[in-house]
């Protein structure tokens, strides 16, 4: 391999979005908010990255339609041809706020899509609300109804705390052996925490990390580099685990040979 070519038919969803950071007030439980515009069916498909976040998403159709759903964390990236118009608020959580919003551990989330009001945290009691208003009413309101609505005890709001840390330095490329030392927790609770708040283990973490970093410098960067600053023991490495993740190889992918498209996952209903 070579340079990665440039990506002419595929799209990733992220590259439409227009992203704010949360306020001050949201941001223990909200990452992110970003809003896609209205997007018309056409030729270009587009791919879903694997993502180690769960979000709530606000979909809205261009026939009037509306839905609120959760999106759980996405261990392995799926591809698909928009249907009909449409545009979508998205609202990343942020690593440990699953179950003070939305009543449920991360990982009973990941790789699926639920129906908002259907989970038993108070972000469901907001679902209707939220899908009668415009984009960009959702920050304020959310700044005005969730520090009310959340609630959380000193253990859990110092396991959140706890994850954070470990999210920064995992973002780092550190091993997780180390990260665990140096919080002066063992493995297992390490483990442990990722899976309650964050919905993957660890491992899993960084290899959605690193992949997002070499999708990011794709097209810029010769592969064996990428490869040394992503934290691959080598190209081969890298290889074998984007197409774990991606169902292609780095190659194929950034030609734009993908899997065919899917339909829409199927929604959970608890």
């Amino acid at each position: 391999m070579t340079t990665a070519q440039t990506l002419a038919s595929v799209v990733s969803a992220e590259d439409l979005e227009r992203r704010t950071a949360p306020p001050a007030g949201l941001r223990p439980w909200i990452a992110e908010i970003a809003h896609i515009p209205t997007t018309d069916p056409g030729p270009v498909a587009f791919s879903h990255l694997p993502l180690a976040a769960t979000s709530i998403v606000l979909r809205r159709e261009a026939s009037g339609r509306r839905d609120a759903w959760v999106l759980g964390p996405r261990t392995r990236a799926t591809y698909a041809h928009p249907e009909r118009p449409a545009g979508c608020t998205r609202i990343r959580l942020a690593p440990g706020a699953a179950q003070p919003l939305l009543g449920v551990r991360a990982a009973e989330l990941t790789d699926r899509v639920t129906l908002l009001s259907a989970l038993p945290g108070p972000a469901a009691e907001l679902a209707d609300v939220l899908l009668e208003l415009d984009p960009d009413e959702v920050t304020a309101f959310l700044e005005a109804e969730l520090p009310h609505r959340v609630t959380e005890d000193p253990v859990r709001r110092d396991h959140r705390r706890l994850l954070n840390s470990a999210v920064t330095a995992m973002d780092t490329a550190a091993p997780v052996g180390e990260i665990a030392t140096g919080l002066a927790v063992s493995e297992r609770q390490l483990r442990n925490l990722f899976t309650a708040g964050i919905g993957v283990s660890p491992k899993h973490y960084a290899r959605i990390t690193r992949l997002r970093q070499v999708i990011a410098a794709g097209g810029n960067t010769p592969w064996s580099d990428l490869a040394h600053s992503s934290g691959y023991y080598d190209q081969s490495h890298l290889s074998a685990d984007f197409r774990s993740l991606m169902g292609v190889t780095p190659t194929t992918y950034f030609r734009g040979d993908i899997p065919a498209p899917t339909p829409c996952q199927a929604l959970t209903r608890r």
